[in-house]
């Protein structure tokens, strides 16, 4: 006897689930410029490689005891590929019930998700395409009580163990509240689409009824608070489509899990390309800036850098990036505005500094860093507090670090930019210079008496800089073996690529899960 009746009701079951919310509010969707969630995953997955799992779900009608209709449940997940490589992806389908999920069954994502579920088990990177408000005040009336939320809501909670061995990415693409909102914090790396998403703990009418204050979407979370301003959210692009390119690209710098090494991709870039630009790049003039995005660029692998947070802790640069087709991570100050590290800066490298060591990424520093950040702003934004969070997170990596010294490496900020337990390699530039403090800040503060009790304060200061300059050569410190190289800058890219191959053996034996004990400032 054939199952043809019941293979039947499978296929008339799943062209419910395609047509989600109706034509109706798919069409409303769209004409906002928004794309549904089986269009997104489409354009974020390769072709043809998305196996949905729980497209049955949902909540069906019946008359006579057959099958009249089903409602889809409002998340549509399961397993893809990305560039070849497996990747659990899910996300909530707004035009049914706005995406909010009501139901007491297992969920297909969100918190307690099957999606999060498989990423784990599987060992391979979760992507989640972010769109809903998390729970309703509805959901009493439905179970007739009111959940306490947390442990007693969704039982089995893994968003630590996701984010210590698989990369996670948070995609929002409308709006996030509650739980996506922070879905999309749990991430390792998250993107957002200018004037179209927002991101917020809580929405305009909640924030009306309980604080009295009015906002619109875009003024509570729009990327320029979520991104430029708080650093909720990691990057923010034009459009859903360079959001998921931005996601592939993000993907192609991660291994699938803890227990293997990030890819290495071919490389047609020549090792021994010197470029002469380097050689002049940084002026003489000490106060005059210079585009340390276009330095690195002339050192890693022609187009390989991939910026995290560009418009957010605006003093450092962190990027991902290639050298002779291996990954790294670098960490750079931008002395286009100032390069000493405010609390921004050092939270955003902390975050840096962990997404590196977790994922077996070498870290290469580019220093040029005054200091940490002074004055009654940067103290009252616990600029002292972030700086240490961010040496210790850099006192527990074990990835191999090395810094490179371009300008200037002075004080506490400077520290956190060397290697503490590995081999504390360093190479310089012949721009180099460090110490404790700046020359001129260190004069004042040393000699503060002498200056004070001289006939001429200004000229005694002076003199005293002049002198004090006269130690502060990088080849005094390099003939100390304190530094142990200066080089050519033109050199750098070489120099670097050497190292960064003879990494591979010593970042085999880190594989796996790292702990990290302790509690951080």
């Amino acid at each position: 006897m054939s199952w043809q009746r019941e293979v039947d009701e499978i296929e008339q079951r799943r062209r419910w689930a395609e047509e989600m919310g109706g034509t109706e509010r798919v069409t409303r969707q769209r004409d906002r410029g928004y794309l549904n969630i089986r269009e997104r995953i489409t354009g974020m997955v390769d072709a043809n490689s998305f196996r949905e799992v729980g497209k049955l779900s949902g909540g069906g009608a019946y008359q006579d005891g057959k099958v009249a209709g089903v409602k889809p449940a409002p998340y549509v997940m399961g397993l893809a590929k990305i560039d070849g490589r497996p990747v659990a992806i899910g996300g909530e389908d707004t035009t049914v019930g706005g995406g909010t999920f009501q139901g007491g069954m297992r969920r297909k994502g969100g918190q307690g998700g099957f999606v999060d579920d498989l990423a784990l088990e599987y060992k391979i990177p979760l992507v989640r395409l972010i769109d809903g408000f998390g729970g309703s005040a509805g959901t009493a009336k439905l179970k007739g009580y009111s959940v306490l939320p947390g442990h007693s809501l969704n039982p089995k909670q893994i968003f630590v163990e996701l984010l210590g061995q698989v990369p996670v990415v948070g995609a929002v693409l409308g709006v996030a509240a509650g739980g996506p909102a922070g879905r999309a914090v749990m991430s390792h790396f998250s993107v957002m689409v200018k004037k179209q998403s927002q991101i917020f703990a809580s929405g305009p009418a909640v924030v009306e009824r309980g604080l009295g204050e009015s906002a619109t979407k875009e003024e509570l979370g729009g990327h320029r608070i979520a991104v430029d301003r708080a650093g909720t959210v990691h990057n923010a692009v034009d459009s859903e489509e360079e959001a998921f390119e931005t996601i592939r690209r993000f993907l192609s710098y991660m291994p699938p899990n803890i227990w293997k090494l990030p890819p290495l991709t071919a490389c047609d870039d020549p090792v021994d390309r010197c470029e002469e630009a380097l050689l002049d790049i940084v002026p003489r003039d000490r106060r005059q800036p210079y585009d340390m995005r276009k330095l690195i660029s002339l050192v890693v692998d022609r187009d390989s850098m991939f910026e995290i947070q560009p418009t957010y802790g605006r003093a450092a640069i962190t990027v991902l990036a290639r050298l002779n087709g291996r990954v790294v991570g670098i960490i750079a100050n931008n002395p286009m505005v100032g390069g000493a590290v405010d609390a921004k800066a050092a939270r955003k490298q902390t975050h840096f500094v962990d997404l590196c060591d977790t994922f077996h990424i070498p870290i290469i520093f580019f220093a040029d860093v005054p200091g940490f950040a002074i004055g009654t702003q940067a103290e009252s934004e616990a600029v002292l507090v972030e700086g240490m969070r961010l040496q210790y997170a850099q006192m527990q990596a074990t990835v191999p670090i090395t810094s490179v010294i371009i300008r200037r490496c002075f004080g506490m900020a400077g520290a956190a930019m060397t290697d503490y337990n590995g081999l504390d390699f360093k190479i310089a530039w012949p721009s180099a210079e460090w110490g404790s403090l700046p020359v001129e800040g260190g004069v004042a503060a040393a000699f503060r008496r002498e200056i004070a009790n001289s006939p001429d304060p200004a000229k005694r200061t002076r003199e005293l800089e002049d002198e004090m300059r006269e130690y502060s050569s990088p080849f005094l410190t390099a003939e100390a073996f304190g530094v142990e190289d200066i080089i050519d800058p033109r050199e750098t890219r070489p120099y670097l690529c050497q190292f960064v191959d003879a990494m591979g053996e010593r970042l085999e034996q880190g594989l796996g899960p790292k702990l990290k004990s302790g509690v951080r400032p």
